[in-house]
């Protein structure tokens, strides 16, 4: 069957992968740092408030676009945005894909280090002090075993998308399942323990100052970004595959919301769990230190941590691996989305889907292979493309309002008989909204890197944390696929191309 003619089987098998491209390692190995980081001294719950605020104003009116831009435009990111915002436009869409591709590149170093650390609890004894904990890690990282297992993750993603959205849909429907079904274990487990309700507390207590700091709003829109996927592409090339008897509305609430509430089980389970063990032997500001100094890429905490944490506990081992089980079929139903991704461009330009899978999976693991080896450039790549998130929205945004956010509503979202309706107020978030979000607080950011984060080293493309890397990369990127904008609506829409 051809992929323009593939479609889910059922609306479940839709919300289930969909919400495998949102439930992932972002989930679990990223919010609860996040928050951690971006919490006061009374707690994180102010945090908390900016994290939902943009998930309604920023994360499910993007989710909304991204189902009715794929049904609408049935192809990938590049085909679906030239013909909805004009064929001048396409590079935006290969920039939002490339967006996700780089941060594929690394995430799939993070799908190993899953699978490795899966297997390291399956194998061997828990570490049980910080000295045995790190010897792993850095026994691991010192290792060919990064790239092994990020191979591996590359090589299984590859055999889910070959044989197209049922495969992708069947694996799905086995991994979202099987993940809640490990955080509600691992969600049990943690609020038994003696002291977790101190974490609990902690996590959901406000601390209103912390609102007066733009890093703390700039972390809870990228996070919401990196939660939902929304703005990434990914929804929308899923969106490809809907029947046309299915609503976007419904399906865009449950998603964003469904997402968000497995990062929070994620974050009660490891407050919980940190505070629990760590509390009886550590003041407070000690057991924060050991959430926010998570060590290079956010690894203290989840590898170096949380395994020392399980062998601290009644069932410890048991837990250990069901933990990392599902830290891993989190970081695979996101990975085979991204590859999806890229794979439906590929067979718009005309290749086939096997011969695309290859050649996106093979390059990917050879663009991967710098952060498998190097920590300082996966935080880089993390730095940069994590932050041009922001961009793809906006990118999203503007397709939507150069075709007319309210045709466009009217045509692609409100027109389903027992659909919620989008409405007006779904016009002005997309119109209005999501482009001031994007701008304003990517202003604010490149302002305060260079004034106060980073004033010494912001004007160095080679510093990794630098304003000036981001813009370099960024640029490189935009220049090429502005420059291969007309063979890509060439390749893309055919004979459709002016």
């Amino acid at each position: 069957m051809a992929d323009q003619d593939q479609r889910f089987s059922s609306r479940l098998g839709l919300l289930l992968s969909v919400l495998g491209i949102a439930v992932g390692t972002g989930n679990i190995w990223r919010f609860p740092r996040i928050a951690a980081t971006n919490s006061g001294d009374e707690g994180a719950g102010a945090f908390l408030l900016a994290w939902l605020i943009f998930l309604l104003i920023w994360s499910v009116p993007l989710i909304i676009a991204e189902y009715a831009l794929g049904r609408k435009g049935r192809m990938g990111v590049v085909g679906t945005i030239a013909k909805v915002a004009g064929e001048k436009h396409a590079w935006m869409g290969a920039f939002m894909a490339f967006v996700a591709t780089a941060i594929m590149f690394y995430y799939s170093v993070v799908a190993g280090w899953c699978i490795y650390y899966f297997t390291q609890m399956v194998a061997n004894p828990l570490p049980i002090d910080v000295a045995s904990a790190t010897a792993v890690w850095e026994g691991f990282q010192g290792s060919m075993l990064p790239i092994v297992f990020h191979g591996v993750a590359m090589g299984v993603g590859a055999i889910i998308v070959i044989n197209g959205i049922k495969s992708i849909e069947t694996a799905n429907k086995i991994l979202i399942p099987s993940l809640f079904a490990i955080v509600l274990l691992s969600l049990v487990r943690a609020v038994t323990l003696d002291g977790s309700f101190d974490g609990i507390s902690f996590l959901f207590t406000p601390d209103w100052g912390t609102l007066s700091n733009p890093k703390v709003w700039l972390e809870a829109l990228t996070q919401n970004a990196w939660d939902t996927g929304a703005g990434w592409g990914m929804i929308l090339t899923y969106g490809a595959y809907m029947h046309a008897k299915h609503g976007v509305v419904k399906n865009s609430v449950i998603t964003g919301f469904g997402n968000n509430l497995v990062s929070l089980l994620a974050a009660i389970t490891i407050f919980g769990t940190v505070f629990a063990v760590l509390g009886a032997e550590m003041s407070r500001p000690e057991v924060l230190e050991v959430m926010r100094t998570s060590g290079p890429a956010a690894t203290g905490l989840t590898f170096i941590w949380m395994p020392q944490l399980f062998a601290k506990m009644a069932f410890g081992n048991p837990l250990a691996i069901l933990f990392f089980l599902g830290l891993a079929f989190a970081a695979f139903s996101s990975l085979i989305s991204m590859i999806e991704l890229s794979t439906r461009i590929f067979v718009d330009f005309g290749i086939t889907r096997r011969k695309a899978v290859v050649y996106i999976c093979g390059v990917s693991f050879l663009m991967g292979i710098p952060s498998a080896v190097n920590l300082t450039f996966f935080g880089n790549q993390d730095f940069v493309w994590g932050v041009a998130l922001m961009i793809s929205g906006a990118f999203m945004a503007y397709s939507v309002n150069k075709y007319g956010t309210s045709v466009f509503r009217k045509e692609a979202i409100d027109d389903i008989e027992g659909d919620w309706k989008a409405g007006a107020t779904w016009d002005f978030i997309m119109r209005w909204l999501v482009p001031a979000q994007a701008i304003i607080l990517l202003v604010w950011w490149l302002w305060l890197s260079a004034t106060e984060y980073a004033p010494d080293t912001w004007f160095n493309p080679l510093d990794p944390y630098s304003v000036m890397t981001v813009l370099v990369q960024w640029a490189v990127v935009m220049g090429f696929f502005i420059m291969a904008n007309k063979w890509m609506v060439r390749k893309t829409l055919g004979e459709q191309a002016a």
